[in-house]
């Protein structure tokens, strides 16, 4: 995946100043940290549960092989934030990425999830993406409130989707936006750069 945007990126939010930089094997243990204090439920927002070891490294890995992009989001060299756009090339939907994010609890409502999607969304208008999905549990009634103000909008229902680390099952909704709809509105107001893939 490519994107017009280059990091690392400084950002001001309500936390204070916020830097933005795509994950390397070099940010794994400092990612780990992150997740493990991450409250249990919030890492329903994967789909694999990052606080162990072995998924971590996976997802590493993919990153590597350039499946995926994750952008961390740092507050005092500490990760505060973790964002990641897949997209599957070999798939029937290679137009189509999903965002999967988490924000630690410390940052939330003070515009870092905030910037951190707009960062991803970014990135998806710069990879050529159609359309973003994503997906959490019905509950996180925040999260989809801030995709929604982004133009997500609820697409599906999934019932008894995921089960926690209780074995207690849990729905999930899914958001979609149309990207390509806004790349079409930028081009008309003759923004192009910032939406051609370098």
């Amino acid at each position: 995946m490519s994107e017009a945007r280059s990091y690392p990126r400084r950002v001001n939010t309500e936390a204070g100043e916020i830097e933005f930089h795509m994950m390397t094997r070099a940010d794994e243990a400092a990612v780990l940290d992150f997740a493990k204090a991450l409250p249990t439920h919030d890492l329903l927002f994967l789909p694999r549960n990052i606080s162990q070891p072995k998924v971590l490294s996976a997802w590493v890995n993919e990153i590597e092989r350039g499946d995926i992009v994750s952008l961390l989001a740092l507050k005092d060299s500490a990760v505060v934030g973790c964002g990641t756009l897949v997209r599957d090339q070999h798939s029937w939907s290679p137009h189509v990425g999903e965002i999967r994010m988490v924000v630690s609890l410390d940052v939330r409502g003070i515009g870092v999830g905030r910037a951190l999607s707009q960062e991803i969304f970014a990135l998806a208008l710069g990879a050529g993406l159609d359309k973003l999905t994503v997906q959490m549990t019905v509950d996180q009634r925040a999260a989809i409130a801030l995709f929604e103000s982004l133009g997500f909008k609820a697409e599906a229902l999934l019932r008894d989707h995921v089960r926690d680390a209780d074995g207690q099952t849990h729905d999930i909704v899914v958001l979609g936006h149309k990207v390509a709809q806004v790349r079409a509105r930028m081009e008309a107001y003759g923004l192009p750069a910032a939406v051609t893939p370098s």
